[in-house]
């Protein structure tokens, strides 16, 4: 099915439906390669939403931030060949823009970069821009649709004017979508609204003898505001609308404001380190009267002139450059008038030699409610390569060793290997865990990063390189999610950042333990160090000397206490957070004392995690550099680690916009749009609200800030912590998103995702409660309208951290139950996922996780390898070809054949993977109905898992059980289904496809 999605024409017109007041979203696919000067490598261009109108394109560039004395466009119709450089000079529009409209003849869009006829380019960051047909603007970087030139006409009947606020919504462009009451909707996306001070754009619009009118607001993008659905109701006159409060005849709002012409500081701290053949640019924030929108980065350099790049964080990663070459990088910091700064003191970088690999890859870029996600702990699942097997310093200590069971021992060799196998069983997304280099004493599991740059080398082997496993995913029409962190590094710190040095001697107690020094050795895992004969060699670690700028108290001097076994203990011998071993600049320096407190974002979880001040731009550059990189790979989603101990206002303020507007610039809009960011929010108690704290609950996290807080990000968290628990788990905002509306709860609505944070979540609340299935479907609904939308969470019952109920062990309920419980997280909203092995009760009531204290082999982290053995093919996502030896054993389970049977009926209903639901005029423990409408697309489907139901006021029309192939008429708007069975369902659609799949020991 996705791979039927992925041939659609680059740009095609994706349902644009205004009917009822309901707005249709405009949506981009990926575009096919730039003009032939683009590198091998480079990213795929940005590709425009698709206007209704074909043949000609007028495009709209924005001058005010560039202030080039003369702006051309070059440009290619799609298939056709390149203007002559420096292309077609664009004539002036309105103030601060000028246009040009491009005949395409018979072309769908064309390709353009931008320059100033003297050699200075704006090429997207080297991706070019992507255009289709119809008025498009580019404005610092982003595309949208939309005429900011049109409408300034005098109303010759009645008139209204509309302020709309910007300052929680942060869209690059504001249109306004209107109809007059009686009359008929501007053509989508509307007409462009115009900047009227900081925090505001208006619009007046004629409404001829009307006196009323309905609103709607989008940024071209897809993105609409819609007042959940239920569009904006304004009368003549001045109207004001703000974070959905509308007040009628209100005053101006900008009316005490003066213009701001005050430009930003100059950018400091410049910096910019190459590897292989790209450069990372950081600096510290510019500081505004209002506030910095946007940087300019300018580079110099090479053969393909100057080139002007427009982020929105301090980091900039440029990639695909030519090989040893200097260049040289300038930034400037733009505020949202248009003002700029002067450029920063010029900054160097000469890049090396590309390094051999694969090409890098583009993410899939479809719906992630569409893919059910297998999760694996890369370590454990699959062993492809031997040689890449390490125990680690707890190898015997542990019991692994007399198991010969290292740590470290699946690789991504093995999941490129056994990924038919995932595809046999039905999952197109996999969930792997954190990739980068890790450093510790029993680090298999990826959450003690050390170096966010490198892959560890303990999961790589020739010809399977992580770039190699996200190609094979995406060769078999699979996702790759990878679980990243930002919250913490290792105790060792993070390489590039800050690592600390402590304290060690080579004395006759600790000798053993403290590594002779090899300045020609350095750490990555994998490599032995020869003098010790340890890949996990510390030598780098320990002075015993005080180093210069050192910052621990007490260097070296005993503590008065004694190890385990007798041995001398020293001040500064081990990382901690309150010895003075870590910079406030870079680590924040205390314990976690209060779970639902605000230290709880600011401080340690554990000796192990160093808690990162992710309010300090340092920190905030490497770690969105490091990401941008695993970005730029093609992956296509992002899982959260400790997403609660960050503060959302610095989520929203720098990590996910970051993300978003990497993977947009690099893969377009609608692979934006599809990037998938889930959260892990642990809020570990089966409650709506974490105890209370709204601060530390899953849904908070999906919200964008509703108020301005301070400039200064330790400062705008605090503010931020202590206003949202002022106004407390009842003052929280609502959304339908999820729900089915209308008459009898039987419409699908269009869902208002226009304060959508960018973070999806992990569904706490049924996890917690999946000690059986109704208790977490009716738990998980109760939190569905304090969630932006809930049919994009994460659903499971258990992981490698925890079962239901915070039990400590794997779920061992019995296996009706599972298959009850997979019967639900596969029809219920939300994304089904499993966690490895689960579909053979794999270590069902054994402890997930006893750190190194007991053998990985007695725990729920065990090696899977073993069930894995033999072969397998899969011809399709539920369709195994061929299996032989031990995993055609695996797949044989009578748990495997629901989840193959689930995931086909899934993959056939829409409704199941992104439609709403409703329980009105429905009896039933677990029932519930679904739908999802878009363009041709009308999914409705009745679900009952378990028991019986039955449903009132639904449509009439043939109902056909996709389990059973039963058939009903309906006439009467009532269906009723008796009771199936444990862990069976019944599931009628109305006009359905019949039965789908074959009878299986549970759905039959």
């Amino acid at each position: 099915m996705r791979r039927n999605l992925r041939r659609v024409t680059r740009r095609s017109l994706t349902a644009l439906v205004v009917a009822a007041g309901l707005l249709g979203l405009i949506s981009a696919v990926p575009g096919a390669p730039p003009g032939s000067e683009r590198a091998a490598n480079a990213p795929e261009p940005v590709v425009a939403p698709v206007a209704a109108v074909a043949g000609t394109t007028t495009v709209f560039y924005y001058t005010k931030t560039k202030n080039w004395p003369s702006t051309y466009l070059h440009y290619a119709p799609d298939g056709g060949p390149w203007t002559t450089v420096p292309g077609v000079r664009m004539e002036p529009a309105c103030t601060d823009w000028v246009k040009q409209t491009v005949d395409l003849g018979s072309a769908e869009g064309l390709r353009a970069t931008f320059n100033n006829g003297s050699g200075t380019w704006d090429n997207n960051n080297g991706a070019d821009y992507a255009l289709g047909t119809g008025a498009l603007t580019v404005k610092d970087g982003v595309i949208a649709h939309s005429n900011p030139c049109a409408g300034g006409e005098t109303p010759t009947g009645n008139s209204a004017t509309v302020y709309y606020a910007t300052s929680a919504l942060n869209w690059s462009a504001y249109n306004l979508h209107w109809a007059p009451t009686g009359g008929s909707w501007t053509a989508v996306p509307g007409i462009a609204m115009e900047s009227a001070c900081t925090g505001w754009v208006k619009k007046t619009v004629d409404l001829g003898t009307a006196t009323s009118w309905q609103a709607t607001f989008n940024n071209g993008n897809g993105t609409w505001d819609n007042n959940n659905g239920a569009n904006y109701a304004l009368t003549t006159g001045r109207t004001t609308i703000s974070n959905r409060t509308v007040t009628k005849d209100a005053g101006d709002p900008c009316a005490a404001q003066p213009p701001d012409t005050e430009a930003p500081s100059v950018p400091a701290k410049v910096t910019a380190s190459a590897t292989g053949v790209s450069v990372v640019v950081s600096w510290e924030p510019s500081t505004d009267n209002k506030g910095v929108t946007k940087y300019q980065v300018t580079r110099v350099g090479g053969t393909k002139g100057t080139v002007v790049t427009d982020v929105g964080s301090t980091v900039h990663s440029d990639s695909g450059l030519e090989e040893t070459t200097t260049y040289t990088y300038t930034v400037k910091a733009v505020d949202a008038a248009g003002n700029t700064s002067a450029a920063s003191a010029p900054v160097q970088a000469t890049t090396g030699v590309k390094p051999p690999g694969p090409a890098p890859g583009t993410p899939l870029g479809t719906d992630p409610r569409k893919d059910p996600i297998y999760f694996v702990l890369t370590a454990r699942f699959n062993d492809g390569d031997s040689s890449n097997n390490r125990g680690g310093g707890q190898h015997t200590a542990s019991g692994n060793a007399a198991n010969n069971d290292p740590m470290f021992r699946g690789d991504f060799k093995g999941l490129v290997d056994r990924l038919d196998y995932i595809k046999g069983l039905g999952f197109s997304a996999v969930w792997i865990t954190p990739v980068v280099l890790n450093r510790s004493d029993y680090d298999y599991h990826g959450y003690h990063g050390y170096d966010f740059y490198k892959v560890d080398r303990r999961l790589e082997s020739d010809g399977a390189s992580y770039q190699d496993l996200i190609n094979a995913a995406h060769a078999k029409g699979m996702k790759i999610y990878q679980d990243v962190v930002y919250n913490h590094s290792s105790r060792w710190g993070a390489k590039g950042l800050f690592t600390p040095t402590v304290y060690g001697v080579r004395d006759a107690q600790w000798s053993w333990y403290y590594d002779e020094k090899n300045e020609e050795f350095e750490y990555d895992g994998l490599a032995v160090d020869p003098k010790s004969g340890k890949s996990y060699y510390n030598g780098d670690l320990w002075s015993t000397t005080e180093p210069t700028g050192n910052t621990c108290l007490n260097w070296g001097k005993p503590t008065g206490g004694s190890s385990p076994e007798g041995y001398t203990l020293y001040n500064c011998q081990w990382p901690n957070p309150t010895s003075g071993m870590f910079p406030k600049a870079y680590y924040h320096n205390c314990w976690i004392g209060n779970w639902e407190g605000e230290d709880a974002r600011s401080c340690w979880l554990h000796e192990d995690l160093a808690d990162f001040n992710t309010e300090s731009a340092p920190v905030q550059n490497y770690l969105i550099g490091a990401y941008n990189k695993y970005i730029d790979m093609g992956v296509d989603g992002f899982r959260v680690d400790t997403a609660v101990h960050i503060p959302r206002v610095t989520w929203n303020r720098r990590f996910l916009p970051a993300i978003q507007e990497r993977v947009t610039s690099r893969f377009g809009a609608t692979a934006g749009q599809n990037f998938f960011v889930f959260g892990e929010v642990a809020a570990f108690v089966n409650d709506k609200w974490n105890r209370g704290s709204v601060n530390h609950s899953a849904q908070f996290y999906t919200w964008k800030e509703r108020k301005e807080y301070a400039a200064d990000d330790e400062k705008a968290a605090i503010e931020q912590f202590d206003y949202e628990q002022q106004l407390g788990t009842g003052n929280q905002p609502a959304s339908d998103n999820a729900f089915l509306t209308g008459a009898n709860g039987n419409t699908h609505h269009t869902p208002d995702r226009s304060r959508f944070s960018g973070m999806n979540i992990i569904d706490m609340r049924m996890h917690m409660n999946f000690g059986d299935a109704p208790n977490a479907y009716h738990n998980g609904k109760d939190s569905d309208d304090s969630t932006n939308d809930a049919t994009y969470n994460v659903v499971y019952v258990d992981s490698h951290d925890y079962g239901p109920n915070k039990s400590s062990q794997r779920y061992a309920g019995g296996t009706d139950a599972w298959a009850e419980n997979m019967s639900l997280m596969w029809t219920f909203r939300g994304i089904p996922t499993l966690y490895y092995g689960s579909e053979i009760e794999f270590q069902k009531g054994k402890r997930i996780d006893c750190g190194p204290s007991c053998p990985l082999a007695t725990t729920g982290r065990a090696y899977f390898g073993d069930h894995l053995a033999g072969t397998v093919k899969a011809s399709d996502f539920s369709k195994v070809e061929s299996a032989s030896g031990q995993v055609a054993t695996t797949l044989d389970q009578p748990l495997v054949k629901h989840l193959q049977r689930l995931n086909e009926i899934r993959r056939a209903v829409p409704a199941l993977q992104m439609g709403q639901y409703s329980t009105e005029g429905i009896s039933g423990s677990m029932a519930f109905k679904r739908r999802y409408t878009n363009g041709s697309t009308d999914s409705f489907a009745l679900v009952t898992v378990t028991d019986g139901a039955t449903y009132s006021g639904i449509p009439n029309g043939t109902y056909t059980d996709a389990v059973t192939g039963d058939v009903r008429t309906v006439s009467n708007g009532t269906l009723t289904v008796a009771a199936p069975g444990k862990g069976n369902l019944r599931m009628y659609v109305l006009n359905g496809p019949g039965k789908i799949g074959a009878a299986g020991p549970y759905l039959k």
